[in-house]
């Protein structure tokens, strides 16, 4: 990770920011800035990234837009779980309207109008796949350790992560995604996650050559051939094993495997079983339905799955045991794969009462340009949210 510099303001009242916003030459710099916390997203942060990112999107003396995390443990871990475990205690209403901003921004960095880096250097999990892996410069380094771990809390794939992993080789994004495995550069680019290779020594040199390259001739200078997928390796038992819409039937496939990658299979037929029941089917018919799906069709789906998660008592069970007490000892229920009817995984897909995704909000200056178009805002004399 690289630490930020302000090359346009010399304010220090933004120092401390969850969030900092700079333009060095062309570039606007985000540095997500919670390094102790692995730079986890806040909902007051994604509130800015949309601020932010839609002006800048307006704004002509933004050639390309760069994100990156503070510290050197990596560019974001994820949504910040226990104000989310706190808002369940208290029944709040706070995680959905954080959804609702994270999910806005995952779509407008989809279709943002110019060049969006993202540095995946380091732990890039859950909520910093939202961030990163929807733009369209995507690069990854030896440090990079990427995932969606959410099964391992009793939650679902989410921030168009089913989108992606939905369209990945063969089955391998169905491995990813119920396993939650965390996953190498070679892995990512595999996946389709990211796009370049870079050492984490070079990105320095990368983000001064970005103030005044092409983000398409910087990264290339500095691109290096990746390291081998590992699971680009495993393709025939991942896909022969996880090519079923029953997650029961993948875990027996798994554990029936005797061709090569046979204690692999092993491994990840555990690594399921210890997993939330629900979460694991309720992700795998996600994962079915975003393969016919657009993104935006996506981040509906499953912010539906997530508030009916909200209702239930796995996700906040889940976030008790790996990160509250830490007793890594959840009681999922229902506690088996068996156990968890259609009926009940269908649900989680139902329309909502309380109103569905809006993607289109209208914000005054700061609501959402249309697909394809540039969005008709103010631009700011400050870069500093």
């Amino acid at each position: 990770m690289t630490e930020a510099k302000d090359s346009t303001t010399d304010s220090a009242a933004g120092k401390g920011a969850d969030v900092l916003f700079e333009r060095r030459g062309g570039l606007g710099v985000i540095t997500l800035n919670r390094p102790r916390a692995v730079n986890a997203l806040t909902a007051g942060m994604v509130d800015l990234l949309l601020r932010q990112l839609t002006a800048w999107a307006g704004d002509d003396d933004v050639a390309a837009v760069l994100m990156q995390g503070a510290g050197e443990r990596g560019l974001c871990a994820g949504g910040d779980i226990v104000a989310i475990y706190r808002d369940m205690l208290h029944g709040g209403n706070g995680t959905a309207d954080f959804w609702q901003t994270e999910y806005c921004v995952n779509s407008l960095i989809a279709r943002y109008p110019k060049p969006y880096v993202a540095l995946m250097d380091g732990l890039v999990l859950g909520g910093g796949v939202g961030i990163s892996a929807h733009g369209n410069v995507r690069v990854v380094t030896e440090r990079t350790r990427m995932g969606m771990p959410e099964t391992t809390i009793g939650f679902a794939p989410d921030v168009g992560g089913t989108f992606l992993l939905a369209r990945a080789p063969g089955e391998s994004g169905t491995h990813a995604a119920l396993t939650g495995a965390h996953l190498g550069a070679g892995d990512a680019l595999f996946l389709g996650l990211a796009d370049r290779y870079v050492p984490s020594d070079a990105l320095p040199r990368l983000m001064a050559a970005l103030e005044h390259e092409s983000p398409d001739a910087a990264v290339g200078r500095f691109a290096e051939e990746p390291p081998a997928s590992v699971l680009a390796g495993q393709r025939d038992w991942i896909d022969a094993c996880y090519a079923s819409d029953d997650a029961g039937e993948i875990v027996a496939r798994l554990r029936s495997w005797t061709g090569p990658g046979q204690q692999e299979a092993l491994e990840a037929a555990a690594a399921i079983e210890a997993k939330s029941p629900t979460s694991v089917k309720v992700t795998l018919a996600s994962l079915r339905r975003a393969a016919a799906l657009t993104l935006d069709e996506t981040l509906a789906q499953e912010y539906r799955a997530g508030i009916r998660f909200l209702a239930g008592t796995d996700f906040r069970e889940g976030i008790r045991a790996q990160v509250v007490d830490k007793d890594r000892n959840p009681q999922w229920k229902p506690a088996t794969l068996a156990e968890v009817l259609p009926g009940q995984v269908d649900r989680f897909f139902q329309p909502l009462d309380g109103g569905e995704l809006d993607l289109r909000p209208q914000a005054g200056p700061h609501s959402l340009p249309e697909l394809g178009s540039r969005p008709d805002v103010p631009v700011k004399e400050a870069d500093h949210a």
